[in-house]
């Protein structure tokens, strides 16, 4: 039953980062009145942070970060996740958010994941 709860967790933590793409591409569109904008942003911050996790936080990141910087690094990339719904007018989802990934977060930690 623990593996399997580990793997819901492994689980969540990829939809967790699935979640940061949308919620900065919706932050994009948001942003902003006229529709250049909206689209640079919302096209452009999403392939920004997909090129920072393809780096330093996907498993097989070329500059994979450990230890205390990959914390810095998650709470740096879903707080970014985070403060983006909460731009775009969705307090409530960001809480919300927030609430999964501390949880989330700390269940990897206990179980080493």
């Amino acid at each position: 039953m623990l593996s399997s709860l580990k793997a819901l967790n492994l689980l969540v933590m990829f939809l967790l980062e699935l979640a940061v793409y949308a919620a900065v591409a919706l932050w994009g569109f948001t942003a902003s009145d006229k529709w250049p904008v909206k689209v640079l942003l919302g096209v452009g911050a999403p392939v920004a942070m997909i090129a920072v996790w393809a780096l330093f936080g996907a498993p097989r990141a070329p500059y994979a970060v450990h230890g205390g910087g990959r914390v810095v690094l998650e709470a740096l990339w879903f707080g970014a996740g985070a403060a983006a719904l909460a731009a775009s007018g969705r307090q409530g989802w960001a809480a919300t958010f927030v609430g999964v990934f501390l949880v989330n977060a700390a269940l990897r930690f206990l179980w080493n994941q």
